[in-house]
């Protein structure tokens, strides 16, 4: 079965709010959670090169950066073709990027460990453990480090994807209204291996959306809401 053809996990877990995610939301103080999403800058996982541009210090940063990221397209053997890392895809518009981590090359379901369709952006963490890692109609894949820092968003794109608490995003509460069709998803994670485990809280909203994102959480993924705006 094309990747193409593979509905993503991912967006399983986005139509059905997980249950047991206020249990998990209470272990970081942040209490019982309610939607909301948004689209932030990305300007947050840039890394900074040590040296001063033209410098052979910035020059073998460049070096290493280009050989880190990957195409957005293909099947990639994690360890040989890609090492374990975290990384990220931006500007994906069209709603067709998918990914998926794998345990085998036998392109059965039962070797899927994760998968995700992406718009906007995505991250995604590739584990030493995984044996294969797929993309397809995605923009390349770049190499960010998890520790990153930038400029945080306090407004963010509803429909932005995927984003780095503290990097790509400030911590704080935040509201999206206007959500009329149910279609609105948001989602508070550890990490981004993409299990069910990794989320810490999520929602569907229809109407206005109020959500705390917790300076320890990793990321927050919106998809298909108005913008968010930070109220505090």
């Amino acid at each position: 079965m094309g990747m193409k053809g593979k509905i993503a996990l991912g967006a399983v877990v986005g139509v059905v709010v997980i249950g047991v995610v206020s249990a998990n939301a209470g272990d970081n103080g942040d209490g019982g959670t309610s939607g909301g999403t948004g689209k932030g800058s990305s300007a947050s996982a840039e890394r900074e090169a040590g040296g001063k541009k033209g410098t052979k210090d910035t020059d073998k940063a460049e070096v290493a950066e280009k050989k880190a990221a990957f195409a957005g397209d293909g099947d990639f053997q994690v360890g040989s073709d890609i090492k374990p890392g975290t990384y990220r895809t931006t500007g994906n518009s069209d709603g067709m990027c998918y990914w998926e981590r794998a345990k085998d090359a036998s392109g059965e379901m039962d070797s899927l460990l994760a998968n995700d369709n992406v718009t906007g952006t995505g991250y995604v963490t590739v584990k030493a453990t995984d044996k294969l890692f797929k993309s397809s109609d995605c923009n390349d894949w770049e190499a960010v480090d998890d520790k990153a820092k930038g400029s945080p968003a306090a407004r963010i794109s509803g429909d932005g994807g995927m984003f780095a608490v503290g990097a790509d995003i400030a911590p704080g509460t935040y509201k999206s209204t206007g959500n009329t069709d149910d279609s609105c998803y948001w989602e508070r994670t550890k990490d981004a291996e993409h299990g069910v485990e990794s989320i810490l809280a999520n929602d569907n909203v229809n109407g206005t959306a109020v959500v705390r994102i917790s300076a320890s959480d990793a990321y927050f993924k919106t998809t298909g809401c108005k913008d968010w705006k930070k109220t505090g």
